[in-house]
């Protein structure tokens, strides 16, 4: 008994990700080797690596992401519900002047840079506890995903080594979605602005920063100033199911001619934009949205119909 205790004392300590702490202090020494060769300075690696180990609870959640599940109106109560438009609306005359000053440089309507900020954390309420580092580097160590988040880890200490932000307040979501805005360390570097001149990109606790990375995102995605997003409709008994979905696009006036008109009831607008048909939930038709260029920039930032909808519809609900 005695020696097998010996023995189960002298193994490594075995965690979550079914790998043992010796092979993740080597993995994590040979990481380190591999960022400095990227150019990232020791006293970087010296404050961010110290003390980092596995996170089980990343790998529980990463492990046990729910399916999705909800209907589009369950998602669209939760995510649109009067307390954020509220909220929204609050927000947006409190910080007009700025809204309006970043939506001239970037081409971006106010209301969608609220609506983003208002659904990716609540307009910078529920940013995320879990350090970013040690989460990236859990999920980069453990195998499943390892390659994408390997390249996240490495961006993530780009941003500490250009000082953006300091290693204990760089936290974020379990994936590593940062700040305010919840960009991945890639789409950071690739969007973030540095609007108050600071000399900093951050998007945890500079408003200014904030809006117009958002803006920037979008702007980089195709937005079209001149344009909203889409609108509610109403289509037609029999209409041909096959036009339905983003592989289809015609002018508004193709749509008028084949039946589709305003949720009202009311004819489409005049104008002669592209356009597409979108059910969010094909058993349930009678939900059904006409959507234009900007539809597609914001499925840029996130691929889900549910979410660009959801932008959509919050930015609706703010302006009025």
């Amino acid at each position: 008994m005695v020696a097998a205790m010996m023995l189960v004392g002298s193994l490594p300590l075995v965690t979550t990700a079914g790998t043992t702490e010796e092979s993740f202090d080597e993995w994590l020494k040979e990481l380190r080797i591999e960022a400095l060769t990227r150019g990232i300075e020791v006293k970087t690696l010296e404050a961010a690596l110290a003390g980092v180990k596995p996170i089980p609870r990343v790998l529980e959640l990463d492990r046990n992401q729910p399916e999705f599940t909800l209907s589009f109106a369950q998602y669209r109560s939760r995510v649109i519900n009067q307390s954020r438009i509220n909220m929204g609306r609050k927000l947006m005359a409190e910080h007009r002047a700025l809204l309006e000053q970043v939506g001239r440089k970037y081409g971006v309507q106010p209301r969608f840079i609220v609506a983003l900020w208002g659904i990716e954390s609540d307009f910078g309420r529920q940013t995320g506890g879990f350090q970013v580092i040690a989460s990236l580097a859990t999920l980069a160590h453990d195998g499943r995903r390892s390659a994408f988040f390997r390249r996240e880890l490495f961006k993530a200490l780009q941003i500490l080594n250009e000082g953006h932000i300091a290693p204990a307040e760089m936290k974020g979501s379990w994936a590593g979605a940062m700040g305010q805005s919840q960009f991945m360390p890639s789409s950071f570097l690739n969007f973030a602005v540095d609007f108050d001149r600071d000399g900093r990109r951050d998007i945890w606790n500079s408003r200014p920063d904030v809006f117009a990375s958002i803006a920037n995102y979008l702007s980089s995605s195709g937005w079209l100033v001149d344009q909203t997003w889409g609108r509610a409709v109403r289509l037609p008994e029999n209409f041909d199911q096959d036009l339905i979905g983003l592989n289809t696009s015609k002018r508004i006036g193709q749509w008028q001619e084949l039946g589709v008109r305003q949720d009202d009831g009311a004819k489409l607008p005049a104008r002669q934009l592209r356009a597409s048909i979108i059910i969010p939930e094909r058993d349930r038709p009678e939900v059904a949205f006409m959507v234009y260029s900007n539809f597609r920039a914001t499925l840029k930032w996130n691929r889900s119909i549910f979410f660009a909808s959801a932008v959509g519809l919050l930015s609706d609900a703010i302006a009025k």
